[in-house]
C-alpha cells in the first residue's frame, strides 16, 4: 500500500519533468531520452553514500560444532545469508525480473518508458495501479531505510512519500547503474529483499518456505517466492493470505510467460501445482539448539560470554553482540560432539536432570585452551521449573564456566596444585620432606571457629592414619595431607599461592574471594584447600597448563572464525604464553601422577586418593581430587598431555546442602571414562620427566617476616 502511495505522488508530481519526453520516448532512441530528461538527475558514483556503494546488509551468522559440519545454532536480527548469482536458479532470476521490473536489463536505473505508463494508467483510473520504481530504485531504498547507520530520521526519509525522496532514489540508481553490472545489481537485490516470515534474502526465503537452496527452486516455488517481495507482510502464506500469494504466483507466471521467459504449458503446470510448503525456521540464539542436543545450549551461551568479551568485535558488549548478530560470521567451534555426548552421559550418570545437585563437567585440550566440551544434568531451557525448583530441570545458568551470577564452587584440595607450583617455582624441590601431624597450628590468622586454634588456622588432615607422618611433595599431594600443605604454603608464602592460582587462569567471582585476593593474600592460608570458589572450566584449564609444560591459554571456543568476505578472523586464534618454567610444569606434572594410581618418573609415588583412574584408563595420566569442608562439594581433575577434564558434585541453588563423600568414587570413573572416550584414537603418550635440579636440589631456607 505504501509503496502504490508513494508510486502515485511520484508519477503526477514529476508529471511535468516527463510530459515533453512522452513524444520523444516514442520517436526517440532511450539513449537520447536519457540525455534530455535524466541528466541533471544523475549523481557521479563518488557522491554515493557508502552504504550503497558497500551494503551493510545483516546476514546471519552461524555456530557449527568442531566437523564445520553440524550446526548448533545461528544469531541474527534478520534471518539472512548472501548468496552469489551463480547459486540462484535462473528461473528464480526470472520470476524476480518478471514480477518487478521486466524491462530491467534494458533501462538504465530508471525505466522512462515504465514511468511513462504508469503515469498514463494511473491518470486513466483515477488511482495508482502501477508503479515506476526499477529493480535498481527498490534495492536503492531498501538499503537506505534498514541502513543501521543512518539515523533514525535519515532512514524515515528513504520511504517518505515525497518528489525528492522519489528523485533522490533516480540518482542514486542512475549512478550504481553505470558502475555495477546488471547481475551484481540484481544479486544485491535478491540478497537484501524480504520475502516475508522473517526471511530477508533469497537464501533465507527458499529455506523458510521450502526448506530449500536457491539453486533448487523449481518455476512454482520461485514464482511464489517472487509475488511475495511486493507485499510481503500480507502475502506471507505461513502467516498471511495464502490465497493472494497464490493469485500472484499466477500473475509472476503469467508475466513470464508474456516475456517469452518460460514456455505456456510450464507455466499452466505451475499455476495448477498446489501450494505446498516445506517450511523450517533457522534457529536463532542458543535456546533455539536442536531439541536432540539441547546439552550443547551451555557450550552455546558460554560461546557468547566469550565473543563479548572480544575486543576485535566491537567497543563494547552491546556492539559486539550486535555485530554477532549481523556481521554474517561462519564460526567453527571447539565442541567435539562425541566428547560432549560422553561427558553428558556421564554426568546424568552422576545425578539426574531432576537432582537438585549437579555434576558439571569441563574437557579442555592443554596448548590450544580449546574446550571441547561443557556439560551438566539440566536442560538447557528458559521453561519453568515446577514449584520450588529454582534451577532444575531446567536452566540457562552457566553452571559450568561461570558468570551471570554463577559464581562457582569450592574444589577443595584440588587447589594444592597452586601451592606445588609456587613451592617449587620458589626452588624447594619435589623431595621436600615435612612431618606431617595429624593437625598443624600455623600463624594465619581466622575467625572460622571450624578450624581455629587461638584464631589461628589449624587444619587436620582427613584421615589421619594414612596421611600423617613424613612426607614429600610426591606423597603428600598424592594422599592430600593437608597438614603438609598448610606447612608448605608457610614456606612459600599465601601470596604466593594466590597469585599463581590466577597466573594459571583462576577467575575469583565471588566478591569475598576477590577482596581476599586483592588485600588479603598473605594471610589467606586456608586458599590452599580450595575455599574459593571456582568452575570446572577454570579448574581444567588451569590444569591444562601443567599439561601444557607451563604454557596457559585462554580457555577458548572455536577453531576458526570467517567474516561474510571468507576472511579469517584473528580473535578465533589460540591465546597462549608461558606462565609457568617449564622444568616447574614437569615436577608439578610428576607429582600429580602419584593421586591418580600412576607412578612418578622417579617412582616415588606411594599412595593416592583415586589410583583406579590410572587402571581403567590404561594410559599416563595425573590429576587431583578435591572435598570441601562437611564434603559440601567434590571434585575431580584428571589430564593427559592431550587433554584436561574436570568435574565438580555440588548443588547449585543451596551450597550448604553436602553431596557427601561417596559421590567422588563415582565422579573417578565418569571422569576416566569421558577420557577413555576423547582419547580412543589418539596416541599414547608420556609426560616428559623433570630434571633432577628440581627434583633433588637443596631447598632454600624457609620465610621469615611474614
Amino acid at each position: 500500500m505504501i509503496r502504490a502511495h508513494l508510486d502515485k505522488v511520484f508519477t503526477v508530481l514529476i508529471a511535468g519533468v516527463l510530459a515533453g519526453l512522452v513524444l520523444a520516448a516514442a520517436a526517440l532512441p532511450l539513449a537520447l531520452v536519457f540525455g534530455i530528461g535524466f541528466g541533471g538527475l544523475a549523481s557521479s558514483y563518488a557522491e554515493l553514500p557508502n552504504t550503497l556503494r558497500t551494503p551493510p546488509t545483516a546476514q546471519r551468522s552461524t555456530l557449527y560444532a568442531a566437523d564445520g559440519v553440524t550446526l548448533i545454532t545461528s544469531f541474527y536480527t534478520e534471518d539472512r545469508v548472501d548468496v552469489p548469482l551463480a547459486k540462484v536458479a535462473p528461473v528464480m532470476r526470472q520470476a524476480i525480473v518478471a514480477a518487478e521490473d521486466a524491462r530491467f536489463y534494458q533501462h538504465r536505473g530508471v525505466d522512462v518508458r515504465g514511468v511513462v505508463r504508469a503515469f498514463t494508467a494511473n491518470q486513466r483510473d483515477g488511482r495508482a495501479r502501477q508503479g515506476a520504481s526499477t529493480l535498481t530504485m527498490q534495492y536503492v531504498r531498501n538499503v537506505l531505510s534498514s541502513d543501521p547507520r543512518l539515523t533514525k530520521e535519515q532512514r524515515k526519509k528513504a520511504t517518505e512519500i515525497s518528489t525528492a525522496r522519489k528523485l533522490q532514489e533516480m540518482r542514486y540508481a542512475l549512478a550504481l547503474e553505470r558502475e555495477l553490472t546488471k547481475d551484481e545489481i540484481l544479486t544485491r537485490y535478491l540478497n537484501i529483499a524480504y520475502f516475508g516470515a522473517g526471511a530477508y534474502g533469497i537464501a533465507a526465503a527458499a529455506k523458510r518456505y521450502f526448506s530449500t537452496t536457491p539453486a533448487r527452486l523449481t518455476l512454482a516455488q520461485a514464482t511464489l517466492l517472487a509475488g511475495l517481495v511486493r507485499s510481503p507482510d500480507t502475502d506471507d502464506p505461513i502467516n498471511g493470505d495464502a490465497d493472494a500469494a497464490l493469485t500472484r504466483r499466477s500473475y509472476v507466471l503469467d508475466r513470464m510467460v508474456a516475456l517469452a521467459q518460460v514456455p505456456a504449458q510450464d507455466a499452466a503446470v505451475a499455476r495448477d501445482a498446489p501450494l505446498t510448503l516445506r517450511p523450517s525456521r533457522t534457529p536463532n540464539d542458543c535456546t533455539a539448539v536442536p531439541e536432540q542436543r539441547n546439552d550443547w545450549g551451555f557450550f552455546c551461551d558460554w560461546f557468547t560470554q566469550w565473543w563479548s568479551d572480544q575486543p576485535a568485535f566491537g567497543a563494547t558488549a552491546a556492539e559486539r553482540q550486535d555485530n554477532l548478530r549481523r556481521g554474517g560470521f561462519r564460526i567453527v567451534s571447539s565442541l567435539d560432539p562425541a566428547v560432549q555426548r560422553s561427558a553428558v552421559r556421564q554426568a546424568t550418570d552422576i545425578y539426574d536432570v531432576d537432582d537438585p545437585r549437579a555434576a558439571p563437567v569441563a574437557v579442555v585440550q592443554p596448548g590450544t585452551g580449546r574446550v571441547l566440551a561443557l556439560a551438566v544434568n539440566r536442560h538447557y531451557s528458559v521453561t519453568p521449573n515446577p514449584a520450588g525448583q529454582r534451577n532444575y530441570p531446567n536452566t540457562v545458568n552457566q553452571l559450568i564456566a561461570g558468570g551471570g551470577g554463577i559464581e562457582g564452587y569450592q574444589a577443595g584440595s584440588t587447589f594444592k596444585l597452586f601451592t606445588l607450583l609456587a613451592a617449587l617455582e620458589s626452588g624447594r624441590p619435589l623431595e621436600t620432606g615435612f612431618i606431617a601431624p595429624s593437625r598443624i597450628v600455623t600463624r594465619f590468622p581466622t575467625d572460622d571457629a571450624r578450624s581455629s586454634c587461638g584464631g589461628r588456622w589449624c587444619p587436620a588432615n582427613a584421615t589421619p592414619e594414612w596421611m600423617d607422618g613424613y612426607r614429600t611433595m610426591w606423597t603428600a599431594f598424592g594422599r592430600s595431607v593437608n597438614t603438609y600443605f598448610a606447612w608448605l604454603t608457610e614456606q612459600v608464602g599465601a601470596e604466593r599461592v594466590v597469585e599463581m592460582a590466577e597466573r594459571l587462569g583462576i577467575r575469583f567471582r565471588a566478591a569475598d574471594d576477590a577482596e581476599l585476593a586483592r588485600s588479603g593474600a598473605r594471610d589467606w592460608g586456608a586458599f590452599t584447600l580450595g575455599v574459593s570458589s571456582t568452575t570446572p572450566l577454570d579448574l581444567a584449564n588451569a590444569y591444562a597448563t601443567v599439561a601444557a609444560e607451563g604454557t596457559w591459554c585462554a580457555p577458548l571456543p572455536v577453531v576458526s572464525i570467517r567474516d561474510n568476505a571468507g576472511n579469517e578472523v584473528a580473535a578465533g586464534r589460540p591465546d597462549c604464553r608461558q606462565v609457568v618454567d617449564t622444568e616447574v610444569a614437569r615436577a608439578a606434572a610428576d607429582a600429580a601422577r602419584c593421586p591418580v594410581g600412576d607412578q612418578s618418573m622417579y617412582r616415588r609415588c606411594d599412595g593416592g586418593t583415586a589410583e583406579k583412574l590410572r587402571t581403567g584408563l590404561g594410559r599416563p595420566v595425573a590429576g587431583k581430587t578435591g572435598s570441601s569442608e562437611r564434603n559440601e562439594t567434590e571434585s575431580v581433575v584428571a589430564f593427559t598431555p592431550q587433554l584436561a577434564v574436570a568435574q565438580i558434585a555440588a548443588n547449585p541453588d543451596d551450597p550448604r546442602d553436602a553431596v557427601g563423600a561417596a559421590v567422588q568414587s563415582r565422579m573417578v570413573d565418569a571422569v576416566g571414562r569421558i577420557l577413555f572416550a576423547a582419547l580412543a584414537d589418539a596416541p599414547v603418550r608420556d609426560f616428559v620427566p623433570p630434571g633432577e635440579s628440581i627434583t633433588y636440589r637443596p631447598a632454600p631456607a624457609p620465610r621469615t617476616g611474614n
